[in-house]
């Protein structure tokens, strides 16, 4: 018989019998979880699948078959007695050992006799020995020829225990098992049937708190395989592993010049920092000190890395080497694309690879909005751009060494934000600088060591060599601060202070079109900067037919919305299908799986808008994406209307250009004015000009006297607001706009209550 004995660990439950302090068994009741009890209850669970039993819900009684055949195998004989009960045993279960048939038969003796002391007849006590020998024979059979060995078998029970398994349970754990139960809804039940504590004791640890509503064994089984799943995505482990920041001082510059033999001397680890510079510590030294801080690591003979605002996305060749396949699960796509990893010049950094990889995605796998599409994406852009910097930052890499990537400007997006994370676990010093503090770095990471200053500077790029590097003077950084004061959220803004914009399309009046149409971007309704993006509120109009007839008030109305930034259109077509154009021969290669390619575009000879500001030309390039993107132009991706706007928009006229290069976000925005005054119809090309020119944020009014259907009939939704204004009117010629009158002749009836008024 087993004494049960006291637990000073949950650990003592995996030693043997031979190593406990006390030759006995622990039975205990569990009430409460954390993530210590978490970890045990795994840990025991898999131990009683080995050896042991492991019950999910009561031990169902015996049925009429169990019954009948212990009948006719065993008889109907019962005796209190030692010599029967060991008898029986050695009947019912012969591969017990004598010793085991001693000891389960003296345990089962001492609990009928504790029920006969208890006042129970024998007919009752007879019930509960045939119940105890059918339930050792289907239910506990493999463990009772395991008892009295070293390695003590586990009963795991899950639930509200019953009166008669308590009373066997009771007899095994005396016997020789270690016995845990699971009690979800705490202990009032079990102590009705044990109100002492005598047959077991209930686990008492700091922190513990009600279970979680979802946890039970079937979910346990469910994590486990999960874990397993996941153990098997990483293949062999690598033998070091990352210490990152721990090690360092708090003085970035010397931490990251810090010899990487000074940094620390455990041979399972290699040291690291990753790090976000926000700001600048002085303005006026910031950019030399970043010019001496990679040339002395550089010269220390480290590897060093520098990428300035944007890491490239990658290009078709780089994708097309990534070897992937169709997924269905998440598990099945990790492991498939981290195959891709190879580095075989040093096993130790591939397994470190692999583990970082599988690391980042099997956290991206758990945000609620990943699809199974969208993670792989992420998936091979994160390959393509391992593969393109790793020979950079690893070549003969040998343990202890560190290389460097230095990212100037902060992550834009997830995918950057990701890439950066992956490194920090890898051995590479990553360094964001990000010395503007009026942009915004997107990464976040549980590793991430900040540094934040109070001053601001706008720098385009890492300082690599002495000619990169523009020093600022003290009055010419006094001037930006006086600009910031002046610019920054007062409703002033200086010439071309932004350069990125989003057009919003107001819907308006007739008559607001003439109040609207002078006035600057900033003094419109709706008009906003939101993190360094213009929102423009710009008119897109058609107005149908002649007000009130008035023929020469018609053309009055419309003279007057000359300005400086306005361009007429008289002739129908402005742009025909006839036309030259050079580059509808290389629209084809200017638009690839579904993205506009701007550096192809950039870098071909036929490209004419090269001569504009650079931020002018990247706005061109994104609204043209836009267009295509939103599939504002019936035929796209269905026709190759697609091609036809990339060659319309890539060949505007010079006129156009000229206005597009002075356009400045904040101010007056330029104006067409198209009037089609005939039966002549506007072409395909005058409304992807026209729908791309409102993306860039002109405004855009239609006059067309005949209310003919004409540019809408290209659009695949309404992209104007159309003003029918009067009677439709025909063949009017359009008159020359200097010979016309700014003013009309009032009649005798308006002049008499223009007066009155």
């Amino acid at each position: 018989m087993f004494e049960h004995i006291k637990l000073q660990s949950l650990d003592d439950f995996f030693l043997e019998l031979k190593d406990r302090s006390s030759q006995g068994i622990f039975f205990y009741r569990i009430n409460g979880y954390n993530d210590r009890i978490y970890e045990f209850i795994r840990k025991y669970y898999e131990a009683a699948r080995t050896a042991g039993v492991i019950i999910e819900g009561r031990i169902p009684n015996p049925d009429e078959q169990n019954l009948s055949y212990y009948n006719e195998i065993m008889g109907t004989n019962f005796q209190l007695s030692m010599g029967f009960l060991t008898s029986s045993l050695r009947k019912w279960l012969p591969r017990m050992s004598e010793y085991q048939r001693n000891t389960v038969a003296a345990s089962i003796y001492d609990t009928l006799d504790s029920l006969r002391k208890a006042g129970k007849n024998e007919n009752m006590m007879k019930n509960a020995y045939i119940k105890f020998m059918c339930w050792l024979y289907y239910k506990f059979e493999r463990i009772v020829s395991q008892l009295g060995n070293d390695r003590i078998p586990k009963i795991l029970y899950e639930g509200e225990i019953g009166n008669y398994e308590l009373l066997l349970i009771q007899v095994l754990a005396s016997a020789g098992c270690d016995v845990v139960l699971l009690q979800y809804a705490g202990d009032r039940n079990y102590l009705k049937l044990d109100p002492e504590s005598k047959i077991s004791d209930a686990l008492a640890v700091p922190d513990m708190t009600a279970f979680p509503a979802d946890f039970n064994l079937k979910w346990l089984r469910e994590e486990m395989k999960n874990s397993l799943n996941r153990e098997r995505l990483y293949g062999k482990k690598p033998e070091v592993l990352n210490c990152t920041n721990a090690w360092m001082t708090g003085k970035w510059q010397d931490d990251i010049k810090t010899g990487i033999q000074s940094r620390g001397n455990d041979p399972k680890l290699f040291y690291n920092c990753f790090c976000r510079i926000n700001g600048a510590e002085d303005k006026l030294t910031y950019l030399n000190e970043l010019y001496l801080l990679q040339l002395e690591l550089k010269n220390a003979g480290r590897r060093v890395v520098i990428v300035d605002n944007e890491i490239p996305q990658p290009s078709m060749e780089e994708i097309n080497q990534i070897r992937r396949r169709n997924y269905q699960k998440q598990e099945d796509m990790i492991l498939g694309l981290s195959c891709n990893i190879k580095y075989t010049a040093n096993v130790e950094l591939q397994r470190l690879m692999v583990k970082g990889f599988v690391d980042i995605f099997l956290e991206e796998a758990n945000q609620t909005d990943m699809s199974l599409n969208k993670l792989t994406n992420k998936a091979v852009i994160l390959l393509c751009w391992m593969r393109r910097y790793q020979e950079k930052l690893f070549c003969n890499w040998k343990m202890p060494d560190i290389g460097c990537f230095f990212y100037m400007g902060g992550c834009r997006n997830e995918n950057e934000a990701m890439f950066l994370r992956l490194l920090a676990r890898l051995p590479v010093d990553t360094v964001i600088f990000n010395p503007n503090l009026n942009t915004k770095c997107c990464l976040t990471d549980r590793l991430l060591y900040e540094v934040n200053y109070q001053e601001s500077l706008v720098v385009n790029k890492f300082p690599q060599e002495n000619s990169e590097i523009h020093i600022g003077t003290a009055a010419y950084h006094a001037e930006r601060e006086l600009d910031t004061l002046m610019y920054g959220d007062s409703g002033l803004y200086r010439n071309q202070q932004y350069s990125k914009a989003v057009s919003v399309t107001l819907q308006t009046m007739y008559e607001e079109i003439a109040i609207l149409w002078k006035q600057e971007l900033k003094y419109r309704p709706n008009f906003s900067v939101v993190e360094s993006v213009v929102n423009m509120p710009v008119i897109f109009a058609k107005v149908s037919g002649v007000k009130d007839g008035n023929v020469a008030k018609y053309w009055t109305d419309i003279k007057a919305l000359q300005t400086p930034e306005t361009f007429f259109i008289k002739q129908v077509p402005f742009v025909s299908s006839t036309d030259e154009n050079r580059m509808k021969s290389y629209a084809t290669e200017f638009f690839r799986n579904g993205r506009v390619q701007k550096n192809k575009i950039k870098a071909h000879p036929s490209y004419q808008y090269g001569m504009l500001r650079e931020e002018m030309q990247e706005h061109i390039l994104d609204k043209l994406q836009v267009l295509i993107d939103r599939k504002l132009i019936k035929g796209t991706f269905e026709n190759g209307t697609e091609y036809t706007i990339v060659a319309t928009i890539l060949n505007m006229k010079k006129e156009i250009i000229r206005m597009i290069q002075k356009f400045d976000f904040t101010k007056g925005n330029p104006k067409i004015v198209y009037i089609n005054a005939t039966d002549s119809s506007i072409s395909l090309e005058d409304s992807i000009l026209t729908a791309f020119l409102n993306l860039v944020g002109f405004d855009v009014v239609f006059f067309v006297p005949t209310g003919y259907q004409s540019i809408e009939k290209y659009f695949n939704k309404r992209l104007m607001e159309e003003h029918q204004v009067g009677e439709y009117m025909y063949d009017l010629q359009i008159p020359d706009f200097n010979m016309v009158s700014s003013t009309t002749r009032l009649s005798l009836r308006d002049k008499i209550f223009k007066r009155g008024t």
